[in-house]
């Protein structure tokens, strides 16, 4: 089980800016070749993917590590830092131009939306630190959870069922089930009522076309 909070290691240097000292690299060789061939294969074969073939790209980042549930809808403009480090739910969704920067895990649970331009940001830095060294903790979000157009959800936040952050909020800490917060910081504005069950067409039908995948 990953920390909460941890900071990356690795083998390479590069100089500071600033003093011309020198940090290690927070990536391995082994993870930047992986992020490499991804890049070819979301450049080559993810993204210029139709509209409807939500299969294929579910197909596409399983092979690279990624924990798809069925009926799952990935859009193509999706971007993902790191497949190995993604998990989405039963009919969870990733709308057009959502931005996984997934260096620490992201879980994206059973029915919850993440809307366009949202960016989940799975890490950081240490700004008390004086190379700043990169830090990360994972993100969850919960089911039947709605992440609004162009939200930022933070490192280490965990968004609970059925919450709502809403359009252009951005969340630095954790959301109660069942609450809608906004703004920046997001803060709590009213509850929503909890779902007893998914009611939504949409949704069931695509659970029963995942099936097979």
């Amino acid at each position: 089980m990953m920390s909460a909070r941890h900071i990356l290691q690795g083998q390479d240097s590069r100089p500071l800016r600033a003093s011309g000292a020198y940090r290690p690299s927070p990536h391995s060789r082994t993870n930047k070749i992986a992020r490499l061939a991804w890049g070819c294969v979301w450049f080559l074969l993810f993204r210029p993917s139709p509209k409807p073939f939500h299969a294929w790209r579910r197909m596409l980042l399983r092979l690279f590590g990624a924990e798809i549930g069925p009926g799952a809808v990935i859009h193509a403009s999706v971007r993902i830092w790191a497949p190995w480090n993604l998990t989405m739910g039963t009919c969870a969704s990733l709308s057009h131009r959502v931005d996984c920067y997934a260096v620490d895990l992201i879980s994206v649970g059973d029915y919850a939306t993440v809307s366009q331009y949202s960016f989940l940001c799975a890490a950081s830095h240490d700004i008390d630190a004086p190379d700043m060294p990169l830090v990360t903790a994972p993100i969850v979000i919960g089911a039947h959870a709605w992440i609004a157009a162009d939200a930022f959800v933070g490192p280490g936040v965990t968004i609970g069922e059925g919450a709502v952050v809403g359009a252009r909020a951005s969340a630095f800490r954790p959301v109660p089930p069942w609450t809608v917060v906004a703004g920046n910081p997001a803060r709590a504005i009213r509850m929503r009522r909890p779902a007893v069950a998914v009611t939504h067409a949409g949704h069931r039908s695509a659970e029963r076309r995942g099936q097979a995948t």
